[in-house]
């Protein structure tokens, strides 16, 4: 029996049914199943199919194509098998477009073998290049990726031409920067054969560079294009996002707008995650108005984007208001807003949020416990985080992995609990990650334990030996210990590995456009402006007493950080009272953290950094974090 369909697709079954009615031809009812099948009425073609035989028409070769689709989408291997046996009998199985639908249909039906087998007993003449399409497809759709390129460079020593589709099926499969080469070398096909032309081939090859991490061979494909679609633009930008080349996705956001290529949500997922890295606070709002506009607004994904993005750009107002606004929330929902309220110390308000969510029957998942064990972290809640702890696995059957108990670790030394965080790693039940020893290496930092700090320094080189890092947070702890040999010997290690302290950078948007400054920097145009004003600035702060009475820091790094050239530029451009926003990629020093708390008594103003950690709010010599970071 057929099931309802809409009035479109009636009306073609009362049609077929009434050509059924005036012949019994085996072209009318071919007609009638590659119909069927083009809509996705498969269950519909394969009833056809059996009224076709009950009716003594004799199928063909253009009949087993059909049917054998709509058993592969169904996933119906006793049925295809049956057809199998139907191709055979009616002496089709030498057609190469027969054979590629069985091979097909094996392959969508996880009987990779079966295609195999099928492609192997079919003599080389008759393989063409849509059979070794099918093969090639199943291999891919079963996760077979050595086997499929192996096929590939079959294909090519025997002669036979390889298309659009060849292609579509093994790009794809390169999604790791080992795999660039053998990306490459598809690519290079393309050119020979010219099948790089095809709108589909090139944004697959755009995609492809960008997962192996090959961004700029992306952009120069990308710049070649003639004419660019939507699909372009998303994989570009999106690459750039997930690369982490956060202002080249402005940019080219800005160019896709000028070149009349509406946006669709996936766009606007990838943009509004840059400006949650960048702090480009108004540009997240022009993505707000334009949701709104498109009507996207009941869209959860970006939603939750939104969520984050105003979490992360420091109005975690604006970003709580469309979560209360929400009329159905997700898990990510309810994370990303306890994520925002971690990161800008307000531990109570999060843990609040989270019971809430537990009293509206959410279940939660790792995630949801990272981000209320890292919020009682931040906000020195040790009591409330190891109960939660202790409730995931015989609360809620959840295993705690490595990143969960790197947040207790981190909430135990945090608290100066730095025995119980080494005993908690040596009772693990799974293996510590460098995240776990990276956090009793910086609580040993927090509270100067040289000793200690050697022992999480040995395990983490270990696990992460090219993070920087963790080589220059034992460097400065040697240095605040006055062991001038320890951040020698830390030195000279950095430079036989050939590694180097990453750059710090600091955001500050200003009418709509970011504004970068790097330590020492002197390339900005109003780098003078700059410079007076910040050396008046220190000459204040250095008067003060909270200055006098605190040792300096200055040993962390030498030189003028960014955060405070960026926090300079923002008063030199905004109106008294105004909020001054900065983002940080690096954990904000000492120095930096009194000299900002002094400034924003000095100027009367409420200045905010986020770091690479959390949100530090700064008003009247003061700052959110009380100096617990």
């Amino acid at each position: 029996m057929i099931r309802p369909c809409s009035i479109v697709h009636y009306m073609k079954i009362v049609h077929f049914q009434t050509i059924r009615e005036c012949s019994t031809s085996t072209t009318s009812w071919n007609t009638q199943l590659r119909e069927l099948a083009k809509e996705g009425l498969f269950r519909e073609g394969l009833e056809l199919y059996r009224q076709m035989l009950r009716s003594n028409a004799f199928p063909n070769i253009f009949t087993f194509p059909f049917t054998l689709k709509s058993c592969a989408a169904l996933s119906l291997p006793f049925s295809g098998s049956q057809l199998h046996c139907h191709v055979v009998k009616t002496g089709c199985e030498s057609d190469p477009y027969v054979q590629s639908s069985l091979i097909s249909m094996y392959c969508k039906c996880s009987l990779i073998v079966n295609g195999q087998k099928l492609f192997d007993q079919s003599p080389q003449p008759r393989k063409l290049t849509v059979c070794y399409n099918a093969l090639i497809s199943g291999y891919t759709l079963n996760f077979q990726f050595p086997s499929a390129s192996l096929l590939f460079c079959r294909m090519r020593r025997t002669g036979v031409a390889f298309d659009d589709i060849t292609m579509l099926s093994l790009i794809p499969v390169c999604t790791l920067p080992v795999h660039l080469g053998f990306g490459m070398s598809l690519h290079a096909c393309n050119v020979k054969w010219a099948l790089d032309t095809g709108p589909s081939v090139v944004n697959c090859l755009l995609t492809m560079y960008v997962r192996c991490g090959s961004v700029d061979h992306a952009r120069r494909l990308f710049d070649a294009m003639p004419k660019k679609d939507l699909i372009s633009w998303n994989a570009m930008i999106n690459g750039y996002s997930q690369n982490g080349l956060a202002t080249h996705v402005l940019d080219l956001y800005h160019k896709m707008e000028s070149s009349g290529v509406e946006p669709d949500a996936v766009t606007l997922v990838g943009v509004l995650s840059t400006c949650s890295h960048l702090g480009a606070h108004s540009v997240g709002y022009e993505i707000e108005q334009k949701i709104a506009c498109k009507g996207l607004g009941f869209n959860l994904f970006l939603t939750n984007a939104l969520i984050n993005m105003y979490a992360r750009c420091g109005n975690l107002t604006r970003g709580r208001r469309i979560f209360d606004d929400m009329p159905e929330k997700s898990i990510m929902s309810w994370t990303a807003l306890i994520v925002g309220y971690g990161m800008h110390g307000q531990g109570e308000t999060a843990v609040q949020l989270f019971d809430e969510m537990l009293r509206t029957g959410i279940f939660p998942d790792g995630a949801a416990f990272v981000s209320v064990l890292s919020a009682c972290s931040h906000a020195g809640l040790m009591e409330r985080g190891l109960e939660y702890f202790s409730q995931m696995e015989k609360n809620y059957g959840l295993k705690p992995g490595p990143e969960h108990h790197a947040c207790i670790v981190d909430l135990l030394g945090r608290a100066g609990q730095l025995q119980q965080a080494r005993e908690l790693i040596a009772s693990m039940p799974v293996e510590p990650d460098g995240a776990v020893w990276g956090a009793l290496l910086a609580a040993c930092k927090t509270h100067g334990n040289v000793e200690l700090a050697e022992v999480a320094f040995e395990h983490v080189i270990k696990l992460e030996p090219t993070n920087v890092g963790y080589y220059v947070l034992l460097s400065n702890i040697y240095s605040e210990a006055k062991d001038l040999d320890g951040v020698a010997r830390i030195r000279v290690m950095m430079r036989e590995r050939k590694l180097r302290k990453d750059p710090g950078c600091s955001y500050v948007e200003h009418k709509g456009k970011v504004h970068l400054f790097l330590a020492d920097d002197r390339t900005h145009p109003q780098t003078k402006e700059i410079y007076m004003m910040l050396d008046g600035l220190e000459d204040l702060v250095k008067e003060t007493d909270d200055w006098k009475q605190s040792p300096k820091k200055r040993s962390e790094g030498a030189g003028i950080h960014s955060e405070k050239l960026a926090i300079v530029f923002g008063l030199l451009n905004s109106h008294s009272g105004e909020e001054i926003v900065v983002m940080k990629n690096l954990r904000i020093c000492g120095d930096c953290h009194l000299f900002i708390k002094q400034v924003s008594k000095i100027v009367d103003r409420k200045i905010v950094v986020r770091d690479a950690s959390r949100f530090h709010h700064f008003r009247d010599g003061l700052c959110s974090c009380n100096d617990y970071w």
